[in-house]
């Protein structure tokens, strides 16, 4: 099936680069593009595209305030949204972590990588670009106190589960330490997401700091 994308950026040479590299692919077809956060919202919300390439510096609106519109908690259908930054600590994707995000990008990313954070998001996965990953939990973590809602019973599998996404361990990784299937960890991080009320990783990885599962520097 072909993957449908609309690119958001101020900037036209990155939504040119953005658009050659991914229509490069035979599975991946750019069908909009915008230049502020209003028409991001505008184009997707006609389009439906399965992902939004969302920049978080425009004019007007910008990609935090657009990301909300589209993925937010009061969102119906949510549309997935990887925010792409100039910076791996820009202030303003601690804010898109709460706004829905399922990705976060930077600019200079390898036109391979990229093609497969596209494919990864449509897929119902979340990701955050590997040199940002700690980091950016972190911060946020420490700068964003919360009153976090009670966290449900989880079973010691799952638990431990949580504990190992939230670190950033891949299905692979986790199903080596725990000496399971990958099949069986995919179970309990479904199962994971479906108690946590998460729509993918990123949000479960953020769900674990908020609930001091793990803590920054950990």
């Amino acid at each position: 099936m072909t993957i449908s994308v609309v690119i958001a950026d101020d900037q036209a040479v990155v939504r040119a680069g953005f658009r050659t590299i991914l229509e490069h692919e035979p599975d991946l077809e750019v069908i909009g593009a915008a230049s502020d956060g209003d028409d991001a919202v505008r184009l997707a919300e006609r389009l439906r595209p399965d992902v939004v390439l969302m920049d978080v510096r425009m004019p007007g609106t910008d990609g935090i305030a657009a990301t909300r519109r589209l993925a937010g908690p009061a969102v119906a259908e949510p549309i997935d949204v990887i925010v792409v930054t100039t910076f791996d600590l820009d202030e303003y994707v601690f804010a898109a972590l709460r706004a829905g995000a399922s990705g976060f990008l930077l600019k200079d990313i390898e036109p391979d990588d990229l093609v497969a954070a596209v494919r990864t998001v449509a897929g119902g996965g979340g990701l955050v670009a590997p040199e940002m990953t700690r980091a950016l939990i972190a911060e946020f973590a420490r700068t964003n106190p919360t009153t976090p809602r009670p966290m449900p019973a989880l079973t010691a599998r799952e638990s431990q589960t949580l504990l190992l996404v939230a670190r950033g361990l891949s299905n692979v990784e986790i199903a080596n330490r725990m000496s399971v299937s990958e099949s069986t960890v995919k179970t309990h991080v479904g199962n994971l997401l479906t108690k946590l009320g998460c729509r993918d990783r990123v949000q479960a990885v953020v769900y674990a700091y908020e609930h001091r599962v793990v803590l920054p520097g950990d």
